[in-house]
């Protein structure tokens, strides 16, 4: 008791830092809709998912994922209109590292899509799981 009395600063940043080791290691970054790769990539040939990347048309020129759809998060809600034919197939939106795809998830899930997921990672885990990015606009 004594040793705690002397270091309480060490023991407050010990136990602040402990606790948010724990809350980050059982939260996944991308919230409950987030897919590894992997998951994806099963979506994609079981259930025909459908690839949306909300990257800039420059950066989804630089390298996107095959047969994905480019619409930038900005204009999501507006051209939300365009993904009614995917309503009842799941949807993977995608973006570099899984930052701003979450937040896209989010809206089109207020827009009563109900199967919307996350990449978890984005592109960049994309090719690191070594998996193909097509350079140039879609076809």
């Amino acid at each position: 008791m004594e040793f705690i009395q002397q270091n309480i600063l060490l023991v407050a940043v010990a136990v602040v830092s402990g606790s948010l080791f724990l809350v980050l290691s059982f939260r996944r970054p991308g919230g409950a809709r987030a897919v590894s790769p992997t998951e994806a990539t099963m979506l994609i040939n079981r259930e025909n998912a459908q690839l949306i990347d909300i990257r800039e048309p420059n950066e989804y020129v630089a390298g996107h994922l095959c047969d994905s759809r480019n619409i930038p998060a900005g204009s999501i809600e507006e051209r939300a209109g365009e993904l009614e034919t995917f309503r009842d197939r799941p949807l993977i939106l995608v973006c570099q590292s899984g930052a701003r795809s979450s937040a896209a998830c989010a809206k089109l899930v207020k827009l009563g899509f109900s199967r919307v997921h996350t990449l978890d990672g984005g592109v960049a885990a994309w090719s690191e799981a070594g998996l193909p990015l097509r350079k140039g606009a879609r076809k």
